[in-house]
């Protein structure tokens, strides 16, 4: 098998990835992603003991052990464009061979699940409360640069949101990914069910209007109204599309989980939250631990 060039995995001399500057006995094969780099000590504070701490720009790595099951909390910082960098190292510390740059014939599967905020969009939804997304929505337009983009999305549900929005052609392409089986079974019974759409922005993308008006001003109530076989839209948050397409590609199990912080439905929110999102790192280690 060729090598891979050095111009397109780049690897540290002390044999660590480009940006995350782990090395694969470091990463653990329980992820959790967190955005804030603050939250890595939030999540590691759970750990039995840590083994080491890394680093880089704004991706904070802590690896130990919970409950006796060996945890890796890594932060992205916000925007599927740094989830693109996470999942394709995270991918090369488990999958390629870093010494000889070749692609290992047996792959390994990770668990991630990211953990993050969200602001709903249903009524219904009440602040503090925990959305699983089942379906993340990408408006971002990253899946779109990779080849595998139509075999892991929902194709037919696509189609009908672009219908049903009028989807304005000179935005990104919508794509609609399932989350891996294994996390939605060890989390759907204390979460809610998301539809949740990930955006490229928090203003203009996520339809708020401060100084400049948007291309698509009735966006929030469009993405409200949409229904597709029982389904609707639940949420907003950021990272969440770039998690499952990749991860959907790659051969690892991922999906999102956010605590409700807004609902931009009822024009309300909060920000004195820690509590609850320090009852959903305590629920999502137990769960991706118990896998």
């Amino acid at each position: 098998m060729k090598p891979i060039a050095s111009s397109e995995l780049i690897i540290n001399s002390d044999g660590s990835v480009f940006h995350l500057h782990l090395r694969p006995e470091e990463l653990a094969e329980n992820v959790i992603l967190v955005g804030d780099p603050g939250r890595v000590d939030m999540v590691s504070s759970f750990f039995d003991n840590k083994e080491f701490t890394k680093s880089s720009r704004e991706f904070n790595t802590v690896t130990g052990n919970y409950r006796g099951k060996r945890v890796t909390v890594l932060s992205t910082g916000i925007g599927t464009d740094n989830i693109d960098i996470v999942m394709n190292e995270l991918d090369a510390l488990v999958n390629i061979d870093l010494e000889t740059r070749t692609i290992k014939e047996e792959k390994k599967s990770l668990n991630i699940l990211r953990i993050g905020t969200s602001g709903a969009i249903q009524p219904e939804i009440p602040l503090g409360s925990f959305v699983l997304s089942h379906i993340s929505v990408g408006c971002d337009g990253l899946l779109n640069w990779y080849s595998g983009r139509d075999k892991v999305s929902d194709l037919d549900m696509e189609r009908e949101f672009v219908t049903q929005t009028g989807w304005i052609k000179g935005l990104p392409a919508p794509y609609f990914v399932h989350a891996g089986d294994k996390i939605i079974n060890a989390l759907k019974g204390d979460t809610i069910e998301g539809v949740t759409i990930s955006a490229s922005g928090f203003y203009g993308p996520q339809g708020r209007v401060l100084r400049i008006p948007l291309s698509m001003p009735d966006m929030i109530e469009k993405f409200e109204n949409f229904r597709y076989n029982g389904k609707k839209i639940t949420n907003f948050e950021m990272e969440g599309s770039a998690i499952a397409g990749l991860s959907s590609i790659l051969g690892h199990q991922a999906a999102t989980v956010c605590c409700i912080i807004a609902n931009r439905h009822r024009k309300e929110s909060r920000t004195d939250y820690k509590q609850d999102i320090m009852k959903l790192v305590e629920l999502s280690l137990e769960r991706i631990t118990a896998l």
